[in-house]
């Protein structure tokens, strides 16, 4: 018989037996949908991409510079949806629903006072951070508007990551998923407008005039947070009105963040967060190693990020579900469930990875050149991803490994990891391939670094106490 996904979920939270078939069942039927998602979200960069490569190379290398600080910023937000939605898996794994709501109305409070604080603090540096990173004056102010107006979105995206976050760990990988297709095709539409200026186009033999507003690089970021304002409001709403564990709406409960929650939501989100804000510095180091060598290489190494990006975002997808499945079993104090999630998603990641690189080394040429029309921006982005595809299959290993590990609360080791990986390997490689190699040297660099990181998750995972390979039997 195949039981549906809340079905499965409601097993693990009453203590029932799932067996393997249905365990893998429930790890596909929790990552479809979350692929899915990712799909959307990196479709959606991949197309803003594609428009603002259509302007020319200084215009994709104008947002290129940008790139790595706006991670770090995504870091700040989204540690905070982390911190809070993980406890919720918990405690909906633990059958301690009105403990969730709780939780989760604490984390809107905490996520207001966070996304506002971020807004100020980025749009101060709007305008001298692209000098600091090492632009000129041909990229620097179109990168600083655009920063500028991402940044003044803030309470959107942090509310679309509170939202989606809360339900993803509650089991509902659907709402989120659908509202990460919409965000694509509203940001697509939007964009279209923004971007581009009033023009005449051909639509099956017909001449029609297209509005638009011919805001350029700035366009980019203008669709982009009238998107995220309406698939905010979704989430947020359906959370709040219509979920069944989660709904706020006709519930009493507490808004004021409370000490034990918000010391928990910190040991779960801040060794993440450091984490992430020293590897986005890393980043931001690359960037700076990567700047003197050129407009060309700036603009091939954003672009081959953004191209890579749909290879791996299976990878993440899959470690949405590994958090939510782990979490919960976790929380339902089902030790050997957990450890069987645990593997099965991480090697579910590693396959689904390892075809996504064999595709990636053989569509690099098309995938640049859906990016940009610039020849040698094409060639040299296509070097890159065909570096980079050897190292996917680790690559997913670290991804889904370090979901589990905050399915289960434990991130100090694992941010740590990280953060040794990526400032010990792949900066100081990069730093001394790069003046000989070009950007070459550095997409090197960096695939020697992630296949090391995914050994070293691989090991921790094997020797983890909630997380050994499991016998038979055990659930």
């Amino acid at each position: 018989m195949n039981y549906s996904k809340d079905e499965l979920l409601s097993r693990i939270r009453e203590g029932r037996k799932l067996n393997t078939s249905e365990q893998l069942r429930l790890t596909v039927l929790l990552s479809v949908p979350a692929i899915l998602a990712q799909a959307a979200s990196i479709l959606m960069f991949y197309i803003d991409d594609a428009m603002v490569g259509s302007l020319g190379a200084l215009a994709s290398a104008s947002i290129g510079l940008v790139a790595t600080t706006m991670w770090l910023y995504w870091s700040i937000i989204s540690c905070v949806s982390m911190g809070f939605s993980v406890q919720v898996a918990h405690l909906i794994g633990a059958n301690r629903l009105e403990d969730a709501r709780n939780v989760f109305r604490q984390g809107i409070v905490t996520a207001a006072i966070v996304c506002l604080t971020v807004m100020a603090v980025c749009a101060l540096i709007a305008f001298p951070l692209p000098y600091w990173l090492g632009g000129g004056e041909d990229i620097a102010p179109q990168a600083s508007v655009y920063f500028l107006i991402f940044i003044l979105g803030t309470p959107f995206a942090m509310f679309h990551l509170l939202g989606s976050g809360m339900l993803r760990c509650a089991g509902d990988m659907k709402t989120p998923s659908f509202a990460s297709v919409l965000m694509c095709i509203l940001d697509v539409g939007f964009n279209f407008i923004a971007i581009f200026p009033t023009r005449v186009i051909s639509v099956f033999g017909l001449s029609l005039t297209m509005p638009g507003l011919g805001l350029g690089v700035a366009g980019a970021a203008v669709g982009t947070v009238l998107a995220e304002a309406v698939v905010a409001s979704y989430v947020m709403w359906f959370a709040v009105v219509r979920h069944r564990e989660l709904r706020l709406l006709g519930e009493k409960g507490r808004f004021r963040p409370e000490l034990l929650v918000l010391r928990k939501a910190s040991d779960i989100a801040m060794p993440v967060l450091f984490q992430r804000v020293l590897m986005n510095a890393a980043q931001i180091t690359i960037t700076i190693i990567v700047a003197p060598l050129g407009a060309i290489a700036i603009a091939a190494n954003a672009l081959g990020i953004t191209a890579e990006s749909l290879c791996y975002m299976p990878g993440y997808g899959i470690g949405e579900a590994a958090t939510t499945l782990v979490g919960q079993s976790y929380g339902a104090k089902r030790h050997g469930l957990t450890e069987r999630f645990a593997w099965m998603t991480t090697l579910f990641g590693i396959g689904v990875m390892t075809l996504m690189g064999a595709v990636m080394y053989v569509a690099a040429p098309l995938m640049m050149a859906t990016l940009t029309p610039d020849a040698a921006v094409r060639a040299l982005g296509t070097e890159c991803l065909r570096i980079e595809a050897w190292a996917e299959p680790m690559f997913a290993a670290s991804i889904v490994a370090m979901s589990v590990f905050i399915g289960i609360g434990d991130t100090r080791k694992p941010a740590l990891m990280n953060l040794l990986s990526m400032w010990f390997v792949r900066v100081t490689l990069a730093a001394l391939l790069a003046p000989r190699y070009g950007l070459q040297g550095v997409w090197v660099a960096m695939a020697i670094e992630l296949t090391f990181r995914g050994i070293i998750f691989l090991i921790r995972l094997k020797t983890h106490p909630q997380t050994p390979p499991v016998r038979e039997g055990r659930s």
